[in-house]
């Protein structure tokens, strides 16, 4: 365990979005261990709080707590930064780890019903806490939005149509959102930055305590992303803003 009280993040407020689940929970003590106070939210109020407990226990009572939030909901989703920011005085960071996966055998067999499942999950929520949280974000001296993204988003399968146009559509919102910190900084560059972290597919310990002799590879571990997310404020914004960070090969 790292002192967060002298952390690299030591002072920083970091909303997640996705916060109950392995990687939520991987980032979650990450950022805690780091010096941030963290803010998860989730749609499952029992699985946030056992995140938020074992990010508390695990961090030895780091600054993190946890909000049940829709985020299908834009007016919810506003509601939710604006009390962050009043209840800490700062927003630095909206980390987006809501996730959702439905594929097909084939392109043929491809069920529309999966894409508006997936619009909802990977690129509304996006849209809304992008929009809710952007405005804050520029107003930090070292604001991240953190999309997580999939490899399939730039070169799709057949059976994948609508997951990888679901993962594309939210990436480039998130670039769109990037041009608007880009703009914001004008001559001297931003300040403030939306990045894109792409993998193949995460992988944690469970997963592999189910499927002893699976490979997973390029996989990411979940572990491995909250290092990776926590290393996104270690960089200049301008180095970030706008770009995808690969943490596995580029098809």
């Amino acid at each position: 365990m790292r002192n967060g009280a002298n952390g690299p993040l030591s002072g920083a407020v970091i909303a997640v979005a996705g916060a109950g689940g392995p990687a939520g929970r991987a980032t979650l003590l990450r950022l805690a261990e780091a010096g941030a106070t963290v803010v998860g939210a989730d749609n499952d109020p029992q699985r946030l709080s056992e995140a938020v407990d074992a990010a508390r226990y695990a961090s030895g009572g780091a600054s993190v707590t946890g909000d049940t939030v829709d985020l299908l909901n834009l007016e919810s989703t506003r509601d939710w930064a604006a009390h962050i920011e009043k209840d800490f005085g700062r927003v630095d960071g909206l980390v987006h780890l809501v996730g959702g996966w439905r594929g097909s055998e084939t392109f043929t067999k491809t069920s529309l019903d999966d894409w508006d499942f997936l619009e909802l999950l990977l690129v509304k929520t996006v849209q809304h806490t992008s929009l809710a949280f952007h405005e804050a974000l520029q107003r930090s001296e070292r604001g991240r939005y953190v999309l997580i993204s999939a490899a399939g988003a730039s070169k799709p399968t057949a059976g994948n149509a609508a997951y990888s146009a679901a993962k594309a559509a939210a990436e480039a919102w998130t670039l769109a959102m990037a041009d608007f910190f880009r703009k914001a900084g004008g001559a001297e560059g931003p300040t403030s930055a939306a990045t894109i972290l792409v993998v193949k597919a995460l992988v944690h310990d469970a997963m592999r305590a189910e499927r002893p002799n699976a490979k997973f590879a390029g996989f990411t571990d979940v572990k491995d992303l909250a290092q990776a997310i926590e290393g996104v404020w270690s960089k200049p914004a301008a180095e970030v803003n706008g770009n995808r960070l690969w943490l596995t090969e580029k098809p």
